[in-house]
């Protein structure tokens, strides 16, 4: 892991200490003297893997105590933070196994969302998104994961959902 400058671990540690481990580059403009300093201290620190890109806005702080720059954060937790906490639900097997419908450990979480579609892996966690309707938006509950707000597809569409795909 490559050694962090004074200027990166004053911006780690405020952001740590404020518990700011999901951010926005506007937070860290009081660091900077100009746009372009602010773009090169994000660019390093995406470099030495110590920020994740989540969305064009976002980045997840890998905190200094993690040994090797290795960290995972609850997947439910990352694709809200990815959505903006707007316009999504999870569904699949995650939410099957969130539901305690099935033990089976899912491999990949599914996202139901209007804006977006494809795949991508953040923190070693998969995600993949399926495009749907904002009608079928209204399937999803707001549930409390690890204190965090997420939307989950409802306990009885995960049951129906199950029973389609067992």
């Amino acid at each position: 892991m490559e050694p962090l400058s004074e200027k990166e671990v004053e911006i780690i540690a405020w952001l740590e200490f404020n518990k700011r481990y999901f951010f926005t580059v506007s937070e860290i403009d009081r660091f900077a003297k100009s746009r372009k300093q602010r773009y090169n201290i994000v660019y390093t620190l995406l470099k030495k893997r110590r920020i994740v890109k989540l969305n064009r806005r976002r980045y997840f702080l890998v905190p200094i105590r993690a040994k090797g720059g290795a960290w995972s954060e609850h997947p439910f937790i990352i694709v809200d933070e990815m959505m903006d906490s707007k316009d999504y639900f999870i569904g699949g097997w995650a939410a099957a196994h969130h539901w305690r419908l099935t033990e089976q450990v899912p491999a990949q979480t599914d996202v139901y969302t209007t804006r977006r579609q494809g795949k991508a892996i953040v923190l070693s966690t998969r995600i993949v998104f399926h495009r749907t309707t904002r009608e079928r938006l209204g399937h999803g509950v707001v549930e409390q994961v690890q204190n965090h707000a997420v939307r989950i597809l409802s306990k009885e569409d995960s049951n129906k959902w199950l029973k389609l795909h067992r």
